[in-house]
């Protein structure tokens, strides 16, 4: 298999010239026609939330006014109110995803399948899933989540389940929405769009030009030395313009042409370093003067061109060719050399931290000279790939099938390219003295992954049956290259071939107009990285149970869905660290089994009582008991799935999550209220209460997380029609929490949040 490259950009760059508004088009107020919603309804995980209904296996619909409800801009906010997902916050703004669905490893959502407009949009799904990049969650249509049986569908991740953002969709009239807000920490935000569908001669031409804009000054302050007095500067500036084009010529055979173009940037004054025990009691929000220098910068560019086309009413075919690509640098605090001044006396951050002796000095500039190791960790990720998907409809007497099948090739890699810099720091904290490292000295390699996946599944309707079974086969090629660019030494190559396979079968059952049930089993499977893969490390394999129940009235005013699920992980992947200590290399964990129960409710008294005004109420639930089978194979003393014992939890997959909420919506004005808990969590694999590592020393990592339970109001007014005042209070209590002790330490969950602005939707 060759590298597009080349190929990609050409065709994204005629697509870009070809596809303008043709002269003298005129505005048209046209609604969809039912073949552009049906392959539309297609291109999505679950289209039409309606669709749920008919789904074997659990799945839930975020939709626009989820998102803007409370103002949310962190997809971990959003996925509170999802039942089966756990979140693990970071830096409490939702820069950085860590989401686990049913028990899978939350680290950096590397188990999920993460998509953007049915686009694979992890930097590198195959070779490198475990990255800093977290779609945008404030310029988002919604949010699609998809468990169970129906996920053969997409991969490469098929263990856990299916994640799909929705971008802002092509407005089938004029529109021009303008939404800006101001709030704590300097917060400003603004984010806009300007769309339209026009009736030409050459048939149905859309377009839509899109930008989203966030500043905040950050919550933390660092601590101030002799040299450095910039101590409040901990927030960050994000920028994602897009444009989408679309073109529907007037045949007799449905086709639509699609092309969308969108960036990402960021940078950030964030920090791996967290802080110590007694000193984040304190003040949860101080940041030590060692970590001034942290900084992460990344920039991603997206692009997709899609055709999709209905040669008969039976037949839907869609054909995406894509390229997304990533680059970051995060410049951070690695560790601590000679401290005290005595050669050879290192720390580890999380070490300095947990002894509260001369490193915790260092990393304060408190009476203590050493060395700051910041490591540039500057990486570039590239995927690409053509994407065939065909849905077929045929009947045969009572029953009735819909076939999809699909064909994908994928090519992605990540090429690390990383040194270190060493500040010398007196014992007052201030640095009187730099040495530059060598470009490639502290990482140089290449990961690569060409993939080819295969998949088939039949959607079958027999009276009030139906039965959904369904297949994926991929074969990978893997390619991992040490000393990529020879800067420390030749380079040297290793390759490895893997065939992954997951299945599914899915039924549901509808009783009455009212109730429903579903079932199905998952056979799923999650590849190594090339450089695991090429050492040795299976992939993780999973099989999974659920039975659920659906209700809803006939008058739509309330809707409950249950289900209880059973999942058995085997050789599950586990990165031994995600902090810089330890090895950092892979080690397949061994058995984990997952079972529990999710519940989710909505509830509109307004709708079922007949009021002027609606009154929504909703409730989420998730129990989950997530369990080690068998003592951990991991021989590193420092990372956190180390010296875990069978019958022990698995870190960061809380036992309780819950969330409610209920609202008011009148003419004008408007009011809502939500609020959720999420039970403490182990934060490593030997579930101990301390900061001690499997080998008895002391580590940050190590210990637990602290319950909490935040809840979130929002208002509205709405001046005259298409534009609307709101405003907002997030963490209404102002809680303190311990939401992390990854990547180096306790971290806390954002404080209170107030926020106004205007929205105009014309």
């Amino acid at each position: 298999m060759k590298k597009y490259n080349d190929l990609f950009r050409g065709i994204f760059t005629i697509a870009a010239l070809g596809m303008a508004i043709p002269a003298g088009a005129a505005d048209d107020d046209n609604s969809s026609t039912g073949s552009d919603a049906k392959i539309l309804d297609k291109v999505m995980v679950i289209g039409n939330p309606a669709n749920i209904d008919e789904m074997p296996g659990s799945a839930y619909s975020v939709t626009t006014e989820d998102i803007r409800e409370q103002n949310y801009d962190d997809v971990n906010q959003v996925l509170r109110k999802v039942p089966g997902v756990y979140v693990r916050q970071e830096e409490g703004f939702g820069l950085f995803s860590s989401i686990s669905l049913r028990g899978v490893d939350t680290t950096r959502s590397a188990k999920v399948t993460v998509m953007e407009d049915g686009v694979l949009t992890a930097p590198a799904p195959y070779s490198a899933p475990a990255a800093y990049y977290t779609p945008t969650m404030g310029r988002m249509s919604g949010l699609e989540i998809l468990k169970g049986s129906s996920q053969v569908k997409y991969g490469p991740q098929t263990t856990g389940g299916v994640i799909n953002y929705l971008s802002t969709p092509t407005p089938l009239q004029r529109t021009v929405y303008l939404k800006s807000s101001y709030g704590s920490f300097g917060d400003q935000r603004t984010h806009g769009y300007f769309g339209n569908t026009l009736t030409t001669s050459a048939g149905q031409v859309g377009f839509l030009l899109e930008g989203y804009f966030r500043n905040n000054e950050g919550y933390k302050t660092i601590d101030k030395t002799p040299d450095f007095r910039d101590g409040d500067n901990t927030g960050f500036t994000k920028a994602d313009p897009m444009i989408k084009l679309s073109w529907e010529p007037d045949t007799a055979m449905y086709q639509r042409l699609e092309f969308k173009y969108g960036t990402s940037e960021l940078d950030a004054n964030e920090t791996y370093l967290g802080l110590s025990e007694a000193d984040f009691s304190a003040d949860p929000y101080r940041r030590y003067s060692a970590s001034r220098f942290d900084n992460i910068e990344t920039k991603e560019r997206r692009s997709y061109l899609r055709y999709a086309l209905a040669p008969s009413d039976d037949l839907d075919i869609i054909t995406t060719l894509y390229q997304n690509t990533f680059s970051r640098n995060w410049y951070k605090l690695k560790d601590l050399r000679d401290v005290n001044g005595i050669a050879g006396n290192n720390y580890s951050l999380s070490s300095a931290l947990a002894e509260n002796g001369e490193g915790l000095d260092c990393l304060k500039g408190d009476d203590v000279a050493c060395t700051l190791r910041v490591r540039a960790n500057n990486r570039d990720y590239e995927t690409q790939g053509l994407d065939v998907v065909s849905y077929y409809r045929f009947g045969t007497g009572a029953m009735q099938h819909e076939v999809a099948a699909g064909i994908r090739f994928n090519q992605d890699q990540i090429i690390r390219f990383q040194w270190d810099d060493r500040y010398s720091q007196l014992a007052n904290g201030s640095v009187d003295g730099m040495i530059l490292g060598t470009p490639g000295r502290a990482g140089d390699r290449l990961q690569k992954t060409e993939a080819l996946a295969v998949f088939l599944q039949d959607t079958i309707k027999v009276g009030a049956w139906g039965f959904t079974p369904g297949i994926r086969v991929e074969q990978l090629d893997q390619t991992y290259i040490e000393n990529y660019a020879g800067v420390k030494a030749p380079s040297v190559t290793r390759t490895n071939t893997m065939n992954l396979w997951a299945a599914s079968l899915g039924a549901t059952y509808r009783f009455n107009d009212s109730w429903s049930g579903f079932g199905s089993v998952n056979r799923g499977s999650s590849p190594p990285s090339p450089k695991s893969a090429t050492s040795g490390i299976n992939e993780e394999t999973s099989l999974a149970y659920e039975l659920g129940a659906r209700y809803t009235n006939v008058r739509q005013a309330l809707a409950v869905e249950t289900v209880a699920f059973y999942t058995d992980f085997s050789d599950m992947i586990a990165i031994d660290n995600i902090g810089g200590t330890g090895t950092g290399e892979t080690r397949n964990f061994g058995k984990v089994r997952s079972y529990g129960l999710e519940f989710s409710s909505q509830y509109d008294a307004g709708i079922a009582n007949g009021w002027k005004v609606k009154n929504p109420w909703y409730l989420t639930a998730t129990y989950t008991n997530a369990t080690q089978q068998n003592a951990a194979y991991s021989d590193d003393p420092e990372s956190i799935f180390s010296d875990g014992k069978a019958g022990n939890q698995v870190p960061y997959i809380p036992e309780w999550v819950f969330s409610l909420g209920t609202g008011v919506d009148a003419a004008r004005w408007g009011s809502h209220i939500s609020g959720s808990y999420v039970s403490e969590t182990f934060t490593t694999a030997n579930n101990v209460n301390d900061q001690v590592n499997g080998e008895g020393k002391r580590d940050a990592r190590f210990g637990t997380t602290d319950a909490y339970f935040v809840a979130d109001i929002s208002v509205y007014y709405r001046i005259v029609d298409g534009v609307t005042f709101f405003g907002g209070i997030q963490n209404v209590a102002d809680a303190r929490y311990n939401v992390s002790r990854q990547p180096e330490g306790p971290r806390p969950g954002m404080p209170l949040f107030a926020y106004a602005g205007l929205e105009m939707d014309l």
